[in-house]
């Protein structure tokens, strides 16, 4: 069995904005309607998130231009790295889709990171989603079902550390040894009874771990 990993969910977490934001104020204003919807309950994450991506409407070289101007935590790569010296994996564990989650760990040199999430392909304009349903991480709202790979990988680690920032990372913090909490997940953690590290970034992760002995300084 392997030491210790480090799961992230990427949108809001990574990334200071999600990718479907950012496209649905860009291309998809008719979005809104949906966004409501969602919200409200009436419309799954994955129908949601599979409508706007489908709708860009735009040239590839557009899209992935809008994708790397994506900001994106600047210690990221640095505690990527840090992380695998010390013995560490690290994965990205997204419900979105891995079609933008490649383009950026490229620009931003992040090798050696696994990607747990909804496969994405450009076509007609848009990215479309490829779901299999009989995949052992299929989630029917999701796409992927971040609790089942948090488990999974609980089977090959000593320690799992997790950190996410919205409802969808809610239900993998129950499984993880320590989940860091941005934004939302604070309070829905709290309201839950999960235990929680509260952040804002990942140099405070790193400090964390630094402290509790998991990583070197």
């Amino acid at each position: 069995m392997k030491k210790w990993a480090f799961v992230s969910d990427f949108d809001g977490t990574i990334s200071k904005e999600d990718f479907y934001m950012i496209m649905m104020d860009k291309y998809v204003p008719e979005g809104r309607k949906l966004f409501t919807q969602w919200k409200a309950g009436e419309l799954k994450d994955i129908d949601f998130l599979s409508t706007i991506f489908r709708s860009i409407n735009q040239e590839e070289e557009q899209i992935i231009q809008d994708t790397l101007e994506i900001p994106i935590d600047e210690y990221v790569p640095e505690f990527i790295r840090h992380v695998q010296a010390n013995g560490g994996d690290f994965y990205i564990l997204s419900a979105g889709t891995d079609y933008y989650i490649h383009h950026i760990l490229e620009k931003y040199g992040m090798e050696g990171v696994h990607v747990f999430s909804n496969e994405g392909v450009y076509r007609e304009k848009g990215v479309h989603l490829n779901i299999d349903q009989n995949g052992w991480h299929y989630s029917e709202r999701y796409g992927i079902d971040k609790s089942k790979v948090i488990q999974h990988l609980k089977k090959q680690y000593e320690a799992i550390y997790f950190a996410g920032d919205s409802e969808p990372d809610s239900h993998p913090a129950v499984h993880a040894d320590i989940t860091f909490a941005k934004s939302a997940l604070q309070d829905l953690l709290r309201e839950q009874g999960v235990p929680f590290v509260p952040v804002d970034h990942f140099r405070q992760i790193e400090a964390y771990l630094t402290e509790k002995g998991v990583m070197k300084k």
